[in-house]
């Protein structure tokens, strides 16, 4: 599967949002290294350019919401692999202002659903294309602190595993990845939040990239280079109650440190 998954890539045209560091820079890395000729979109240009240099691949700075179609224009026309990585780590309450939220939710969550719906219909009628959303471990659980975050990273979820259900029989493949830490300036910037529950167990960049290069060779929807993730989830399933009482106590712990 791993061969079959390389030959698919060698040549195949790939965007990647958000791309100019962090888990954006890897995958463009890793695809680039794969055989792809990669777009490196971020809306720092000056980092757009120096990642694209890297991989061999074109820059296309702008805001990731609004780019898809000038990304697929400078690859030919067509994409055959879209990451919607780009996202904003909004932290705040129910008192966060519109505006956080709005900013949240159109990168979060509408940068995605603009992407699909110009990349669907050629997808469709060739019966191939595949869409890789950057959602995190908070899509599937939650984060302290930080509402406007794991509302739409929940929301982020979402629409890829309707994408999934929806396209699947139509040669549309579609994977989220959900890591809980990872080493980059949205860390960093998370503060008391980030090292509390985040910082412990943080893993690199390029370990993002792997696992989604094993989860596409598996054909996973759902890809967790935090394994123990799979845990969580079931529990916050299957025992919510008990998983609440969990998250309010680290809650607590984080309120103290914030005192």
């Amino acid at each position: 599967m791993v061969d079959s998954l390389q030959a698919s890539l060698d040549g195949a045209r790939v965007v990647v949002t958000g791309a100019g560091g962090g888990i954006g820079a890897a995958l463009a890395r890793a695809f680039a290294a794969a055989g792809a000729r990669v777009v490196v979109n971020d809306l720092d240009a000056r980092k757009a350019e120096a990642v694209a240099a890297e991989c061999d691949g074109i820059p296309v700075p702008g805001d990731a919401s609004r780019t898809v179609t000038d990304a697929r224009d400078a690859l030919g026309g067509t994409v055959d692999v879209y990451c919607a990585n780009a996202g904003v780590g909004t932290g705040g309450t129910e008192a966060a202002n519109e505006e956080a939220w709005a900013g949240a939710w159109d990168v979060n969550v509408m940068a995605h659903v603009r992407a699909a719906h110009v990349l669907l219909p050629d997808w469709l009628a060739r019966g191939s294309g595949r869409f890789v959303s950057t959602v995190s471990a908070a899509g599937l659980l939650t984060m302290v602190g930080a509402a406007p975050y794991s509302v739409t990273k929940h929301a982020a979820y979402a629409f890829a595993e309707w994408l999934s259900l929806t396209y699947r029989h139509r040669g549309v493949r579609v994977h989220a990845i959900c890591p809980q830490g990872v080493r980059t300036d949205m860390l960093t910037s998370a503060g008391t939040a980030g090292e509390l529950v985040l910082a412990p167990n943080a893993i690199e960049p390029e370990d993002v990239a792997a696992a989604l290069m094993a989860g596409m060779a598996e054909d996973r929807f759902l890809i967790l280079p935090h394994p123990e993730v799979a845990e969580y989830y079931r529990a916050r399933a299957t025992e919510p109650d008990r998983w609440l009482n969990g998250m309010n106590r680290l809650q607590q712990k984080w309120e103290g440190m914030q005192a």
